[in-house]
């Protein structure tokens, strides 16, 4: 159980368990699943750092560097993980519009949904529901589950930095170009 392993001491890293042992106590860490647990049940929800210390009972900063510590991602990034997740999911899985998925999740601009989606996964919302359906029948003899950690979205880096890197490559690629 993952629980059960964080308890003991393995870190999540990248989805899966680390083999660095975590040098966290085992209540502290029971109360960084409470905060992760009800990220996971609200993540249409605004999860602040102060009130994620809030539900865990520690101070901000130490919030922040346990949670990082324990999983592996900050807790803005593993927000960002679950609704990016399950606006994926709805887009796969429903006809309801774009829009009304981006306010569902928790976003407040359908502009920043878009922006942030297409960062993270490499396509638009509407372009990766397209994809989907279009392989729904090829993918229907797999597990859910296996389909669900397959597109999960590997954030090791912040969506900012990953932005400002393609930006980057980008101007580099186009200098090359224009030297003769």
């Amino acid at each position: 159980m993952l629980s059960d392993s964080l308890l003991a001491g393995s870190a999540i890293v990248d989805g899966g368990m680390s083999e660095a042992p975590v040098s966290q106590d085992p209540e502290l860490l029971r109360r960084l699943l409470r905060a992760k647990d009800r990220m996971d049940a609200a993540s249409h929800e605004a999860w602040s750092v102060r009130r994620l210390a809030r539900v865990s009972n520690v101070s901000e900063a130490h919030f922040a560097r346990s949670f990082k510590e324990a999983f592996g991602v900050p807790p803005h990034r593993y927000l960002l993980t679950r609704r990016i997740e399950r606006a994926t999911t709805l887009l796969r899985d429903t006809d309801l519009p774009i829009t009304e998925i981006a306010f569902q999740t928790g976003w407040a601009s359908l502009g920043t949904f878009g922006r942030i989606f297409r960062d993270i996964t490499g396509e638009s919302p509407g372009a990766m529901r397209e994809r989907a359906r279009a392989a729904a029948g090829e993918l229907g003899s797999v597990p859910h589950c296996v389909l669900s950690a397959a597109h999960r979205p590997n954030l090791t880096i912040a969506v900012s930095e990953k932005r400002r890197r393609v930006t980057r490559g980008k101007k580099a690629h186009r200098k090359k170009e224009q030297v003769p």
